[in-house]
């Protein structure tokens, strides 16, 4: 069994995170997997990423590199072949060009509450998402949740960050920003009136009722964002 365990390791990619059940063996036997993992890691030969999630080692000219960030966190992401979740926070603001900073602690945005988590060199804490979380609107949400933690992202200025917004909604096909209004509705007010701001400044014509008549228009939103960056931000209360 040992060597069935081994010859598997040796076809797996480096970097690749795996489990016990991730073995051509009966379920039986996972707890056999299991020791002879641990003993594999007391050996040196692999890696433990957390309780009972292994990965061989990559190495590059400056050492050792951890897995990337998909592979530390796919099981919080997808289960049974559904998406329960999605990478949001420090990482999506760097991925998207609205900060250079690089994360330490990542974030998943969730339908449900949980308790934060530690893989390997990470911190990993939970947000909740009040819309249903599908494969396909993932890239909205994550959109949505820039405009959400607006002032959050680190290392930039809010007219940098809305300029670089104004890009990202920009390059949206219609279908895309019709779904990006609706769900926008179960997001806090700053984040409807940041959306509509955005969406009249790129498009003049678009249709923003729907997000205008969701706001308390005896609210004003303080994101210090400069008058000549939006088209229209005492409309919204932006401030």
């Amino acid at each position: 069994m040992t060597d069935i365990v081994r010859n598997t390791i040796n076809k797996f990619a480096t970097g690749l995170v795996f489990t016990a059940d991730d073995f051509p063996l009966p379920k039986d036997k996972q707890n056999t997997v299991a020791k002879i993992l641990n003993n594999m890691v007391a050996a040196g030969q692999i890696r433990r990423l957390c309780k009972g999630r292994f990965y061989k080692p990559q190495m590059s000219k400056f050492g050792e590199l951890p897995p990337d960030t998909f592979q530390t966190v796919k099981d919080l992401l997808e289960k049974n072949s559904k998406t329960i979740g999605y990478l949001t926070g420090y990482s999506i603001f760097n991925k998207f060009g609205l900060t250079t900073q690089v994360p330490v602690m990542l974030q998943i945005a969730t339908r449900k509450e949980k308790k934060p988590v530690i893989r390997g060199n990470y911190r990993i804490n939970f947000i909740i998402q009040q819309n249903t979380i599908t494969k396909e609107n993932v890239p909205i949400l994550q959109l949505l949740d820039c405009l959400r933690f607006f002032k959050s992202i680190p290392d930039a200025m809010p007219d940098d960050i809305c300029r670089r917004l104004l890009v990202l909604f920009k390059q949206l096909a219609q279908e895309q920003i019709n779904t990006v209004k609706r769900l926008a509705i179960k997001y806090p007010p700053s984040t409807i009136a940041l959306l509509g701001a955005i969406l009249e400044t790129n498009n003049e014509n678009e249709d923003t009722s729907t997000l205008y008549k969701a706001l308390n228009h005896q609210s004003s939103y303080k994101l210090h964002i400069s008058n000549s960056i939006l088209s229209n931000p005492k409309k919204w209360h932006i401030k």
